[in-house]
């Protein structure tokens, strides 16, 4: 199931920083799929989970 939610977490990240016009619910969405991820995740994921929060950070200041 961790895998499930840390997949979900990726692709939601790699849609916002891919995409255009991106709705603030969409940048919700994202950071609960990275919360949601964290539970189960292994050490491993948890540190790339943290990237994820970055880069959605990041997008947030851009735009």
């Amino acid at each position: 199931m961790a895998n499930n939610l840390f997949q979900q977490a990726k692709n939601a990240v790699q849609q916002i920083t891919n995409g255009q016009n991106i709705s603030q619910q969409d940048k919700q969405a994202a950071q609960n799929a990275i919360q949601s991820a964290y539970t189960n995740a292994t050490p491993e994921e948890q540190q790339e989970l943290q990237q994820l929060e970055q880069q959605l950070r990041q997008q947030n200041e851009i735009q």
